[in-house]
């Protein structure tokens, strides 16, 4: 005879009205000082031409999301400096910048706020 078996759902967040889904997901790392956590954005062309380029293959995009902002570069007297960066600015990045973490199977960059080149769009 066959046991019932139980099945434990989980709940699905609510969404407030009127926020869009292009908003940045709530995330548990809250970067120190200076420091700005950035999602990649992905690039929409996978093919060129009638030639499909596979994932290994591309480069990483050097363009990426805000995520979550420090709060603040503290100079040598003490004072802090606010970070000119926001939740939600598009920005340009270098190649090589920042580290790579996984945070909830996502892939995030943690990097300095000079790392970041320029903001688009602003």
């Amino acid at each position: 005879m066959a046991q019932p078996t139980t099945t434990k759902l989980r709940s699905i967040p609510t969404r407030a009205p009127g926020s869009s889904m292009t908003q940045a997901p709530p995330t548990k790392l809250r970067p120190l000082h200076d420091r700005v956590l950035v999602r990649r954005l992905e690039e929409q062309d996978d093919k060129h031409g009638r030639i499909i380029i596979p994932d290994t293959a591309k480069e990483k995009p050097q363009e990426g999301q805000v995520i979550a902002v420090g709060t603040g570069r503290v100079t040598e007297d003490g004072k802090k400096l606010p970070l000119v960066l926001k939740e939600g600015d598009r920005v340009l990045f270098g190649k090589y910048s920042g580290s790579e973490i996984r945070l909830d199977g996502q892939e995030y960059l943690i990097m300095k706020e000079e790392d970041v080149l320029g903001v688009v769009g602003s």
